[in-house]
């Protein structure tokens, strides 16, 4: 009994049914095979940006057969160049922004001049000037860029602001 399972299962591995099945399997992991080692190269070239090493990591995804791209997930960078870009175009535009927004005036929005010391339309004191020079000195300046003069710590002198009318009324 055990005999003809044995010879069943000798003539199956030696049929052509199995031969095809194998030359299938073996066509299957090949073709596997060489798509990880694709995938290493697509996903290699949008994060690496020298082609020497994008051509390394497809050499390390594809010796170690199905190894080699765990491997590679291992130690590839963490972001995509495109991403890495678009980050840096974004703090460029930022950067741009708050530079745009401290050349106007805080209290009415008005364009304003890197030197200017008041604003041209609402008179907000904007910098105080500099004792010797008379060039516009920072707030938190130590000193004058222009003429070395020691910057006074007085407060810089706001606008007066307008009393509210009191209305006096009227007893009666």
């Amino acid at each position: 009994m055990t005999g003809s399972l044995f010879g069943g299962m000798h003539d199956f591995f030696h049929s052509s049914a199995w031969s095809a099945i194998r030359a299938a399997a073996i066509v299957f992991a090949i073709l596997l095979w060489a798509a990880t080692v694709y995938w290493v190269r697509k996903d290699a070239r949008r994060r690496v940006a020298r082609p020497s090493l994008v051509w390394l990591a497809t050499l390390v995804g594809a010796v170690p057969p199905f190894l080699g791209p765990l491997v590679y997930m291992l130690f590839r960078p963490p972001e995509y160049l495109e991403d890495v870009r678009e980050r840096q175009l974004e703090i460029r535009a930022i950067e741009k922004r708050l530079d745009e927004r401290e050349r106007q005036c805080s209290v009415c929005g008005a364009e304003v001049g890197a030197d200017y010391l008041v604003c041209p339309v609402c008179t907000t004191r904007l910098r105080r000037a500099c004792a010797k020079c008379g060039r516009p000195v920072e707030p938190s300046w130590q000193v004058c860029p222009y003429c070395e003069t020691p910057v006074g710590s007085e407060p810089v002198p706001l606008p007066a602001k307008r009393q509210p009318r009191r209305t006096t009324r009227s007893s009666g």
